[in-house]
């Protein structure tokens, strides 16, 4: 049954606000509030409705889903929790009233050197998430902190500032996580991920996954617990992803990767449905159903990740690309390529490159998104110029033949797009760039030709894609396409199929990228090894083994 022939799970209200708004005008302010207003079942008043619930009252932990923290700037921290004393309940286990949270930052682990303090409300509106924005705060430092609700006291998180602006610190490390199935296996690669030395972590993408979870966790297959069967369903409405997000997050794995250290977060796809192509469902279902999913994902998504004020949604849309610094070593421009982009070619999946998917008017990124991108570059001043992003950048042949499948999902199924990318960045004078890249599930690392046509055309930059932290299950050190890829493709320099994260280290001389794996996820507990390292020297792009 095609989305379009299913009932609308939908709220009705929902619907008919959605339809007196249009499928255009549902993106505006207006829109989106009335129809968001319907969608939590409460007045368009919005948070101010909400009665105070006191926190004395709460009887059992309201942290379950732990602290997390996000988006470091010179001066400012972004701090988030949840409560959920019941978190596979659709209401968390609180009533719908807002509750007082208090919160503490501080220099040491112990809480001796308080920085500063504070309260803020946990409204029902956003399922009782907390964004707390701490300012004025020295640059480059690490800090503690901890939530208080009741007599319930949360666990410690530790977080950091960037650098200032002008700044030129030795060094970063950075973390890149994708691709968390929750169904495929643990998360042990979070559990190593939490004890490694990163200054930060980015997550590339399809952090959550909207198929169906059985009372087992599927390849999980856990004998000490039965899932609620409200999971054993794809997540469509709001409170169906409010939920999706509990279940994920309550994974003590990933609680404690959260608890280590900051993220940087941007999505893919299957944080709302598989493949969409921005207002286009992945079975060209009905645009107005799709919008109202799109809604609920985007605003579930804004409550459970520790994102600022200005990445809150209107409606189905939201502004999540955007630039951080690290002082003078990094310029970090965080894409969107799921919101904006044309639909798919030739019907999406592998398939022959031709007109339809070279037509030069196809876009990944959206107009607005690709100038913001140039224009960063022309003004950036640092070293390195990093891309944190969802799909692979490079050119894929799946073949040795001419001509060769590529993916219709990937950058390759929008060449006109990557070439104006190409193009602003040689305009700009962009030396050291590199594409941080999630969704394949493996460990790759190329070399980015100016011309992937012309083997012999000349390096510009690095892509390292990490592997999933779950999805596809155990996988491969070289999976069964390995030998064919690597003779199809030879800017790629590495290719391996396990799960993981990468390491990547930016220094003022080279950066090093460190692909970490760990040889299976369909049960806890494996270990992590280094299965190859690369390093790309500042000012002379491509890949070198690491000594």
């Amino acid at each position: 049954m095609t989305p379009a022939a299913r009932p609308s799970q939908h709220a009705p209200e929902l619907r008919a606000a959605a339809r007196h708004f249009g499928r255009r005008r549902f993106l505006t302010v207006t829109g989106a509030a009335a129809a968001l207003a319907f969608a939590v079942g409460l007045p368009a008043a919005g948070t101010a409705a909400a009665a105070e619930y006191d926190a004395r009252k709460i009887s059992d932990d309201p942290f379950t889903l732990g602290v997390a923290s996000g988006d470091p700037l010179p001066g400012s921290v972004l701090l988030w929790t949840r409560l959920a004393p019941e978190p596979y309940q659709p209401d968390g286990g609180l009533p719908a009233q807002r509750v007082t949270v208090h919160w503490e930052l501080a220099h040491d682990a112990a809480f001796r050197r308080i920085v500063r303090r504070g309260t803020a409300p946990a409204h029902p509106e956003f399922s009782h998430t907390v964004h707390v924005e701490v300012s004025h705060l020295p640059a480059d430092r690490v800090y503690f902190y901890r939530f208080r609700a009741g007599a319930w006291l949360s666990p410690t998180g530790r977080t950091r500032t960037a650098p200032q602006p002008g700044a030129r610190p030795a060094s970063l490390t950075l973390g890149a996580v994708s691709c968390q199935a929750y169904t495929d296996g643990y998360y042990t690669a979070y559990r190593h991920l939490a004890e490694e030395d990163v200054d930060v972590v980015f997550h590339l993408g399809d952090y959550l996954y909207e198929y169906a979870v059985d009372a087992t966790g599927n390849h999980r297959r856990y004998t000490d617990r039965t899932l609620p069967a409200h999971f054993a369903r794809e997540t469509v409405t709001l409170e169906d992803y409010r939920l999706r997000y509990a279940l994920f997050k309550s994974d003590p794995d990933l609680m404690a990767a959260h608890a280590a250290h900051p993220f940087v977060v941007t999505w893919d796809d299957h944080e709302t449905e598989n493949n969409y192509a921005d207002d286009v469902p992945e079975d060209n279902g009905s645009p107005e159903e799709f919008l109202l999913r799109r809604a609920s994902a985007y605003r579930a998504y804004w409550e459970n990740q520790p994102l600022r004020r200005p990445q809150l949604p209107t409606g189905s849309d939201m502004r999540l690309y955007r630039r951080l610094h690290w002082g003078r070593l990094a310029q970090f421009d965080v894409l969107d390529t799921r919101q904006y982009r044309s639909d798919q070619a030739y019907g999406d999946g592998w398939q022959y490159p031709g007109p339809e998917s070279e037509d030069p008017a196809r876009t990944l990124t959206g107009a607005t998104q690709e100038r913001w991108l140039i224009d960063g570059w022309r003004r950036s001043r640092a070293l390195w110029n990093v891309v944190p992003q969802q799909v692979t950048f490079s050119r894929r042949y799946n073949t040795t033949a001419t001509p060769s499948k590529v993916s219709m999902d990937s950058w390759d199924g929008y060449p006109a797009s990557r070439e104006r990318i190409l193009a602003g960045a040689e305009a700009a004078g962009v030396e050291n760039l590199m594409v941080l890249t999630g969704d394949v599930h493996v460990h790759y690392a190329f070399d980015i030709k100016r011309d992937f046509a012309d083997p012999g055309s000349r390096t510009v930059g690095t892509e390292i894609v990490t592997t999933s932290v779950t999805s596809g299950r155990d996988g491969a050190e070289r999976p069964a396409n390995w030998a064919t890829y690597r003779a199809a493709n030879p800017h790629l320099k590495f290719y391996d199929g396990r799960r993981g994260y990468v390491n990547v280290t930016l220094g003022q001389h080279e950066a090093r990228a460190d692909f970490r794996t760990v040889p299976y996820v369909t049960r806890p507990g494996a270990p992590v090894t280094t299965a190859a390292s690369f390093v790309t020297r500042a000012g002379s792009p491509g890949l070198e083994p690491a000594g």
